[in-house]
């Protein structure tokens, strides 16, 4: 168990280069921030030459790999760090230099139990891309593949497991403080900042979240997944499909392909809102540098470390949420708010329908073509506070993901129409899920399953109301505080205890 000294001198060492980077000036100017937090700050900044502008990433890129990761999660929490560090915060893409081919090597081996010519017919010593958790090369399988193998950094589970432990440390003294540090659930976020790792940890979960995204956009022509190499992948060690195309944050060069921009766009647009409200596993990192152009036209994604889930339910209000505040039905967005559960019940249902009007109108007077998803989202979650919200972390990663491919189509196609793409298939999907047709399905399905349950059911009642005749059954067994005994007394109850039971059966043999 690391001691509070060890986590206090971690978050002084690094609140130093935060602060040297200006990235706590809103906390030390924020007049709601504890004088003990404002005055740590000041600390940490002593003698410091602070910028005027805050780089946020550059503080986090600086900091390490860990604090590489937690700026990405946060950079979906603009409710907890603010917009500007939110927005700031996304720039962080992972680029860090590589481990050295000796160990990357020793660990490939070491993994796949062979050595890396059995396992390679080619491989490039120079890797084509460096993470802070892991980075990618280029080889030949002896099937003549050409594939992408994946490697986790040498020591990363280690430095990972510290700093998270800290932040959890940092995370629990922040939410003691109670007011806003209990309602935005900074250790909430740290849990699943830690669930995020886990899986980037481990890289077969990554190649299972790649195959199950390829089932489920199967049906979606203009998107694919690279084929996952089972027998080269382990825990440490991922081969899968090489993508031979272009990154969409090239635009100039998928222009120069043929590539068609706004067709493009169309595929990102539509190939999320599939995995996002129809099958509720969405890519969650859906970035220019994690999506490709192949040659015939189709989108190929990677990287699936972070992956975002959410259930039929959470869906339905989310597509209703959107549909409502496009055609100005805040009533009806609001009952959904309370239906969820996101507002607590002793608000006023009327004035928070007043609030949503007050998100909404502004985006229904603009031209449909400058209604933008991630303002409309930014707007709802202006008004948490006044409502006592909680957050909900499952709808911060979807809504980080969808104003991240409203920025990947925009760039695309500056002129796209968002709604025009969008609009009629949330509405579809809506008619589909609340149409009399899915509400019978719906009937059905549970009343089947309560039939089914009936025989369980039935046997239940009877071993509680057994039939005349039958054994009764064993009386309930009292609560019996235990002691602890100590010394000598331990072997005098185990002596008498031992006297009984020699005695009970010495009756029953007479």
């Amino acid at each position: 168990m690391t001691s509070p000294f060890v986590h206090s001198f971690r978050l002084l060492r690094w609140g130093r280069i935060l602060a040297k980077h200006g990235a706590l000036t809103g906390i030390e100017r924020d007049p709601n921030t504890p004088a003990a937090v404002r005055r740590l700050v000041r600390l940490a900044r002593f003698g410091a030459r602070v910028p005027a502008q805050p780089r946020y990433a550059d503080a986090f890129q600086a900091i390490g790999p860990a604090a590489i990761k937690l700026g990405q999660a946060l950079a979906t929490r603009p409710d907890l760090v603010g917009e500007v560090a939110a927005l700031d915060l996304t720039r962080l893409q992972d680029a860090v230099p590589p481990a050295p081919f000796a160990l990357v090597r020793a660990e490939i081996e070491r993994s796949l139990e062979m050595s890396i010519e059995q396992a390679y017919a080619a491989f490039d010593p120079e890797p084509v891309g460096a993470a802070s958790i892991a980075q990618v090369h280029r080889a030949t399988t002896h099937e003549g593949l050409d594939v992408a193998v994946k490697v986790l950094r040498p020591g990363i589970e280690e430095d990972l497991a510290r700093a998270i432990e800290t932040y959890e440390w940092a995370a629990a003294q922040a939410e003691a403080l109670g007011g806003e540090f209990s309602r935005l659930k900074p250790r909430l976020v740290i849990a699943h900042f830690r669930q995020w790792t886990s899986r980037e940890l481990d890289l077969r979960r990554e190649a299972a979240s790649a195959s199950e995204l390829a089932e489920n956009m199967a049906a979606e022509p203009g998107f694919t997944v690279p084929t996952i190499d089972w027998s080269r992948t382990t825990r440490r060690v991922m081969t899968l499909q090489w993508v031979p195309g272009i990154k969409l944050s090239d635009r100039s060069a998928l222009i120069a392909a043929g590539h068609d921009p706004h067709n493009l766009a169309a595929i990102v647009v539509r190939s999320f809102l599939r995995q996002a409200i129809m099958d509720g596993f969405f890519h969650a990192d859906l970035h220019q540098g994690n999506l490709f152009a192949l040659a015939d036209g189709r989108i190929a994604a990677i990287d699936f470390g972070i992956m975002g889930r959410i259930n039929r339910q959470a869906r339905l209000w989310l597509a209703e949420i959107l549909h409502g505040l496009l055609t100005g039905n805040y009533k009806r967005v609001a009952e959904i708010h309370f239906e969820a559960g996101y507002v607590p019940s002793h608000h006023n249902l009327a004035e928070f329908t007043t609030a949503l009007r007050a998100v909404g109108e502004p985006i229904r007077g603009l031209p449909v073509k400058d209604v933008s998803i991630g303002q409309m989202l930014d707007g709802l979650f202006a008004i948490t506070r006044d409502f006592d919200m909680e957050t909900q972390p499952h709808l911060l990663l979807l809504q980080k993901t969808m104003v991240m491919v409203e920025g990947v189509a925009s760039m695309l196609d500056p002129d796209i129409n968002m709604w025009e793409v969008s609009g009629p298939f949330v509405k579809e999907w809506l008619r589909d899920e609340l149409g009399p047709e899915a509400f019978l399905a719906d009937r059905l399905t549970e009343d089947m399953r309560t039939l089914f349950r009936l025989p369980e059911l039935v046997r239940r009642i009877e071993a509680r109301y057994p039939a005349p005749g039958a054994a009764p059954p064993p009386p309930p067994l009292r609560q019996v505080e235990v002691v602890r005994l100590g010394g000598g007394w331990r072997y005098v109850v185990v002596a008498l205890l031992a006297g009984i039971a020699g005695a009970a059966i010495t009756h029953l043999l007479l």
